[in-house]
């Protein structure tokens, strides 16, 4: 009886800690970030702004207000040592998986101004932050020096969500996706080196150790990646690893592989991971989606949980310590100044327009690795000052500034950079387009009729005289299958932001709306079934993949028949004398609502579950028998 009243008392002690205990404290964190994550989903806000707001309330802010509240989080007494390397591993994930997003396809044509970016920009960057570091902050000058290069690195956790939400058009979305993945290990690596000068403090014997670790920076972290990616191909390409297993051991593999790298060279594991990312998203030995689907899921809770924690462990004394006139003079700095100097020297040469480049310009917001690369740095000189091995001061201010500049560049390009996106003719926010994935006659109808309309529209069949056709009726398309390997690639989406799947095959169109969910909303997902059958009845969607389109009642067949029959789409506009009731009266009840467009041009889809904003001023477009009008 004691061993199991032991035992318990064990459980218990590990499920209770102080504040309410680990477990408790591990729930709120995981509640607070998938919770801010949706609110920020639905407001359309950067989920950055909401989860640095949910981990200060729920740490400095709880703390100030009741420390023994069971709401309190404070990340070190949690998970003490392990703290900064499981945020180490945590973001060396979350850029693996943004190497995997990573083709060279894409950038093939800008690799030299995405190279400059990352080379001589970011020197510009780092050399205008440390030198408003030293004379706006106080700083004393390695300190800012350090300070400058964290700064270096943008923030693919905020970039990525922003160009999914803004969608430029050209080449700029290209760049900025390639340099807020790939400016991070690089950022993270001459903070490194700074640290190293700093700690050394001897000019001639820290240049010599910089040039000795940018070496074995390249060759462990960069050979250890590129050797990880090919073990990983070969035992996926000769099935050595089963299906239920890749993912696992991926995982197992990339965190091996980056702290493997930083054993052998201090802070080179991020240059491993995403270098690792990178070799597998261009190869073409294995298919890799189902690890990229599978990182992507958990680069959002990490996203979620690292930000909470990171804020959660601020300080209110030293947040209130700062010269906040000094600090948003700083900001400005990086913001008018710095950011415009990366551009205009990274693009001389470019071919870029000039509204690109003031777009890019507009587009720097600092994230996850400048705030774990201050937290961590910060860490470090403080031990190094307590064992008395260096004498430094202002240290303590590193984080908070840090801190300070992801808020304000993150709020600022938040909102500016959408607004300034449409203005600059650059953006593709909120798209109306539809993507067709089958041309036969009848979509090719409904598509010749919306782009009659104003919305841009793209079809993409496999059968060669449906692609012909479709291009004779001058509507844009696309010979080929969409399951093939780079069929994404190789389409141009921009203002395209709904998939209607109709190709006369199910299973075709399941496997389509699979594969462009990874680019669209589920709720922009539409497909028609072959025939509805009675256990499909009442269903919204189709095989648990997309909308049904138009409305419960019809199905392929049934609208191939009615246009084989003469039926016609009719555009009529509703008006307060002439509403939907009468347009239904007018058509009877087998006409099909299938669009509507409202006097601005949003395009509203028919489907299952879904009402008609049958307003005055919106155009529905409908399959009707011209022949069968009814008449009151």
């Amino acid at each position: 009886m004691s061993c199991v009243e032991d035992q318990l008392g064990l459980t218990l002690t590990l499920g209770a800690g102080g504040g309410g205990g680990a477990a408790v404290s591990i729930a709120i964190i995981l509640v607070f970030g998938v919770v801010a994550q949706w609110i920020a989903w639905r407001a359309k806000l950067p989920s950055i702004l909401l989860l640095l707001l949910a981990g200060l309330l729920a740490g400095p802010g709880m703390r100030s207000w009741n420390p023994e509240s069971i709401l309190v989080i404070n990340p070190d007494d949690m998970f003490g040592d392990l703290l900064m390397p499981l945020v180490g591993i945590s973001v060396g994930l979350i850029l693996y998986e943004g190497g995997l997003t990573l083709s060279f396809r894409e950038v093939r044509s800008v690799r030299k101004t995405v190279a400059l970016m990352v080379t001589i920009g970011a020197m510009a960057t780092w050399v205008i932050a440390g030198l408003a570091a030293w004379s706006l902050l106080g700083m004393p000058l390695p300190l800012a020096v350090l300070l400058g290069a964290i700064l270096v690195v943008t923030g693919p956790t905020v970039i990525g969500p922003l160009l999914t939400h803004i969608r430029p058009a050209g080449a700029v979305g290209p760049i900025l996706k390639w340099e807020g993945i790939v400016i991070d290990p690089i950022g993270v690596g001459l903070a490194v080196l700074v640290f190293e000068a700093v700690r050394l403090g001897n000019l001639e014997e820290a240049t010599s150790a910089v040039v000795i670790n940018i070496l074995k920076t390249v060759l462990f972290g960069g050979g250890l990646g590129a050797i990880a990616a090919f073990v990983l191909l070969r035992l996926f390409s000769t099935f050595l690893v089963p299906d239920f297993l890749q993912n696992p051991f991926s995982l197992m593999l990339v965190i091996a592989t980056f702290v493997g790298a930083n054993e052998l060279q201090t802070e080179s594991g991020l240059l491993a991971t995403t270098v690792m990312g990178i070799v597998l998203a261009n190869q073409s030995k294995a298919d890799v989606r189902h690890i990229i689907e599978f990182k992507e899921n958990l680069r959002v809770l990490l996203i979620s949980t690292l930000f909470i924690v990171l804020g959660a462990r601020l300080d209110i004394s030293t947040m209130k310590g700062l010269n906040w006139f000094a600090v948003a003079g700083f900001v400005v700095v990086l913001i008018l100044i710095a950011r415009p100097a990366c551009v205009a020297v990274s693009t001389i040469g470019s071919g870029l327009s000039f509204r690109e480049k003031v777009f890019l310009s507009l587009m720097a917001p600092r994230g996850i690795v400048a705030a774990a690369g201050a937290a961590i740095f910060s860490l470090a000189l403080e031990i190094e000052i307590e064992a008395g091995e260096l004498t430094l001061e202002g240290v303590e201010q590193l984080v908070p500034v840090t801190f300070t500049v992801i808020i304000a560049t993150v709020t600022f390009y938040g909102l500016i950079a959408p607004v300034a996106a449409k203005r600059l003719g650059v953006s593709d926010e909120n798209p109306q387009g539809i993507l067709f994935v089958g041309a036969t006659p009848w979509v090719r109808a409904v598509a010749t009729r919306l782009k009659k309309r104003g919305i841009r529209v793209l079809l993409v069949d496999t059968n060669r005289i449906n692609a012909r056709a479709a291009k004779m009726e001058h509507l844009d398309a696309w010979q080929g299958s969409i399951l093939a390997e780079h069929a994404i690639e190789q389409l141009d989406l921009r203002g395209i932001g709904r998939v209607l799947a109709l190709t006369p095959n199910d299973e075709v169109n399941a496997l389509a709306l699979q594969r462009l969910g990874e680019l669209f909303d589920s709720s922009e997902l539409y497909t028609l079934p072959l025939r509805v059958s009675k256990k499909d009845e009442g269903k919204t969607t189709v095989h648990g993949i997309g909308r049904h389109l138009f409305s419960q009642e019809v199905d392929m067949d049934s609208i191939e028949s009615r246009f084989e029959h003469d039926w016609v789409i009719k555009a009529t506009t509703l008006s307060q004398e002439f509403g939907y009731e009468d347009w239904r009266l007018l058509y009877g009840p087998k006409a099909v609502v299938m669009f509507a467009i409202s006097p601005t041009g949003q395009l509203w889809i028919g489907s299952a579950g879904r009402q008609l904003p049958a307003e005055p001023g919106w155009t529905i477009l409908g399959l009707v028998n011209p022949n069968e009008l009814i008449f009151a």
